[in-house]
């Protein structure tokens, strides 16, 4: 029997993020062939597609080809235990793959070899370096002409301030893409064609001085190859641990993750590269899982109706120490009570296994009658405490959402209310006008797609949006505030969330200077507390 610490230490927890159609979901699939958790991959091919990936489970996701909902696996592979959080890569969607960040330990970047890094590689990024996390980037599709190797490595640098140092490096890209060069063993690592991703492939290890290097991958190649590693050792950045620990330094991969090239062995230097759970911030300091024996966890993702068979809603949590048994008690810290956690489980995105243990890095799904938050904590500790909250960001597009059928009020307030506690729409109400409308406020306006499918697919219900001029949210700090003498501008509209805490939305910037200096104290804050 392995022990506690033995049990943590072979955890690793990572998320994987990219700009839409570099490859991610390909990438996921093949750590999953390789690690046996499923036996073939289907290429994903967007919305045309008959076969969806197995981390795009929502109906709308099949539909369009994207990943909508952050997705979490977990499969093994050689003695170590791998929970992959795969994430939305549109940037309206942002704000889910923050939170899923949040649980992850290190974050793998995809980027494809042709376009180099694209606009939401740079947000998601963002995301990545606010929290400091090692990040790992595999440059993808290599398979088709790529731009030059040089110029890529350049464009990370320069577009998301990180240093990068090559572990391996392309032997040319498109039809003349070979394989890859291992910069440590000095050898041509070379890959047989793999059936797109059906079959393992072979793969041929080659000392670069030997002989037959120059036979099996051309004579231009190699000396193209000798001039590209000279110049890199000489230009590139060495490899450090310390600072790819601390988020400033990515070691860098090329392959093709459609033909399998490459994808093992980016999946053997990172095991060996990354760490195993992390140490997390909480309100009485650093909760390191190698120390503490205490089951703790927060949630950071609630999805409802992830089985419409079953009308259910899972809260994800993710592990930071102790051993977690199904059916355990838990102090569920923000609900300030005991509570049993209930139909523990796993999942391969919409499949799900049922589970009897899971440990500090895991990240598991457990029943949600309605009581979980984003942001809680849960612990077995008698000493109680809270980890740090996630941040809610504030929503840019507002619409007010109209019933097609005023029949259908109570599945219409259910289905809006359960959506909402998920995080990817925040709901708002009129200002004592008295009247029912609620107003929508999400980050990227494909969620009122996503919001509008959702209500007539899983509630029944048909909505119309009205789309508003504002851009802006405002919360009020001041407890004291006297909303109906407040003097605001014309473009300024009054509103309540559903706690009852007043806002502001205003549709230009320089309105929201013009409300704080005619209201002399007035304290306004781009963040809503939780």
């Amino acid at each position: 029997m392995a022990s506690l610490k033995e049990e943590i230490s072979r955890r690793r927890t990572f998320a994987i993020i990219s700009h839409p159609d570099a490859g991610k979901t390909t990438l996921t699939e093949k750590f999953l062939l390789y690690g046996g958790a499923i036996a073939q991959a289907g290429a994903v091919k967007g919305k045309k597609n008959s076969r969806a990936a197995v981390s795009d489970w929502m109906e709308i996701e099949k539909q369009r080809g994207i990943s909508v909902t952050s997705s979490v696996m977990q499969f093994q592979y050689e003695g170590f235990c791998i929970n992959i959080l795969d994430t939305p890569g549109h940037q309206d969607f942002s704000e889910d793959t923050y939170r899923t960040l949040m649980a992850a330990d290190s974050a793998v970047m995809v980027i494809d070899g042709s376009k180099g890094v694209e606009a939401q590689t740079r947000k998601l990024f963002k995301v990545c370096a606010m929290r400091h996390i090692p990040i790992f980037t595999f440059i993808n599709k290599m398979d088709r002409e790529a731009r030059d190797t040089f110029e890529l490595l350049d464009d990370i640098e320069k577009e998301l301030g990180i240093a990068t140092c090559p572990v391996n490096w392309p032997i040319g890209s498109g039809k003349a893409f070979k394989g890859v060069y291992d910069r440590a063993k000095k050898e041509v690592e070379l890959f047989s064609d793999t059936k797109k991703g059906t079959a393992m492939g072979e793969v041929q290890m080659v000392p670069i001085d030997a002989p037959e290097t120059e036979k099996l991958i051309g004579a231009d190649a190699k000396k193209i190859l000798a001039d590209e590693i000279e110049l890199l050792d000489g230009a590139s950045a060495e490899f450090d641990q310390e600072l790819v620990d601390k988020g400033q330094l990515s070691p860098v991969f090329f392959g093709s993750a459609l033909t399998n090239f490459g994808v093992e062995t980016f999946l053997k230097h990172f095991l060996k590269m990354t760490t195993s759970p992390l140490p997390r911030m909480s309100d009485k300091g650093e909760i390191d899982p190698m120390e503490e024996k205490d089951f703790s966890a927060f949630v950071f993702k609630i999805q409802a109706n992830m089985n419409k068979a079953h009308r259910d809603r899972i809260a994800f949590m993710r592990i930071c120490s102790g051993e977690f048994e199904a059916g355990m008690n838990v102090y569920h810290v923000q609900g300030g009570k005991e509570i049993r956690l209930s139909q523990p489980q796993q999942m391969m995105a919409s499949e799900r296994k049922m589970i009897t243990k899971a440990y500090g890095g895991d990240i598991i799904g457990v029943f949600d009658p309605g009581i979980f938050s984003i942001g809680d904590t849960l612990t077995t500790s008698k000493e109680k405490f809270a980890y740090e909250g996630i941040p809610t960001f504030a929503p840019e597009h507002f619409a007010r959402v109209r019933q097609v059928d005023t029949m259908k009020r109570k599945q219409f307030v259910k289905g809006i209310n359960q959506i909402a506690q998920e995080g990817a729409i925040q709901i708002f109400q009129e200002y004592n006008t008295g009247m029912e409308e609620i107003i929508v406020g999400v980050v990227g306006v494909l969620q009122f797609d996503v919001l509008k499918y959702r209500l007539n697919n899983e509630y029944n219900v048909e909505i119309r949006l009205e789309n508003l001029p504002y851009e802006y949210i405002r919360w009020i700090e001041n407890e004291d505030v006297d909303m109906d003498h407040l003097s605001g501008t014309s473009d300024m509209k009054k509103i309540k969330d559903l706690k009852d805490r007043p806002l502001l939305l205003f549709a230009h910037e320089w309105s929201i200077r013009m409300t704080e200096e005619r209201n002399k104290g007035l304290i306004l804050s781009e963040f809503g507390r939780s």
